[in-house]
């Protein structure tokens, strides 16, 4: 599995997570799709990253799956080896890292940089929260090549803009430039191009000062609320929060706040 398909790095508790195929606007194909998965599980397990910056390489973020690697891997079949078996079983991977990634207790901030399509809009809304270029784009295409969505775009695209707008970008040949993408809540801030970097470390970095505990177990709460009950959702809030007030960093920063309450 190549390490070079897909950038990793750790310091100072921040992940660094590149795509890297410019050459094919970062589309990923089955090299880079193994990388992902593994990836996305040690991200998860590893006590010492606190939170993940997740962004790519050369023009594009990301078209999604390679369809042209895809295409040729399906036509090499011998044996009893189906072509649809064989992208299920790709498509399987890349579910399992975006899976476990959503379900981390690790905030994500993806920086956009420019075109998004296909399974790329799945990729980044793998994010907690995306920053965009102004020259970013985002469009679906799935049906200029005959397929239908995956990368999590079916739950995640109407979970991000809601089922009508949804629908208008998969159904449609639309693309967004980035301040309608902001207008209809795919990205959170859209800033300059030679701006993105630095906000996006600046997102992370926030988060690696401040509560990393209660960051992390605040996404984790706000994501498994939308597969539960509102009472297993209110019962899991309590039992977070009684043993965040226990931790450290809560300790330290309820006591900043009280000092500075009492001050005025």
């Amino acid at each position: 599995m190549p390490d070079d398909v897909i950038l990793f790095d750790v310091r100072d508790g921040l992940a660094h997570v590149t795509l890297n195929r410019p050459a094919r606007l970062n589309a990923v194909d089955p090299e880079a799709i193994g990388r992902w998965q593994a990836l996305a599980h040690e991200i998860a397990d590893r006590d010492d990253i606190g939170a993940v910056l997740f962004d790519a390489a050369g023009r594009a973020f990301c078209a999604g799956g390679d369809v042209v690697a895809m295409s040729e891997l399906a036509a090499a079949a011998t044996g009893d080896a189906r072509p649809a078996d064989l992208v299920r079983g790709l498509a399987d991977r890349i579910h399992e890292g975006h899976r476990v990634l959503r379900e981390s207790t690790k905030p994500i901030v993806a920086a956009v940089q420019g075109p998004v399509a296909g399974g790329g809009l799945g990729f980044m809304l793998v994010a907690d929260l995306v920053v965009a270029s102004d020259r970013a784009t985002f469009a679906s295409r799935y049906s200029d090549v005959g397929l239908t969505p995956d990368c999590g775009v079916s739950t995640l695209l109407p979970e991000a803009v809601g089922v009508r707008r949804a629908l208008e970008l998969t159904l449609t040949s639309r693309t967004l430039s980035a301040s309608e993408a902001l207008d209809w809540g795919l990205v959170a801030e859209v800033v300059a191009p030679e701006a993105l970097a630095g906000r996006a470390r600046e997102i992370a970095d926030g988060w690696l000062a401040g509560a990393t505990h209660a960051f992390g177990q605040a996404k984790r709460l706000v994501h498994a609320g939308r597969a539960r009950s509102f009472q297993a959702s209110l019962d899991d809030e309590a039992a977070t929060i009684g043993a965040a007030i226990e931790t450290p960093e809560a300790q330290a920063a309820i006591a900043r706040f009280a000092a500075r309450t009492t001050s005025r």
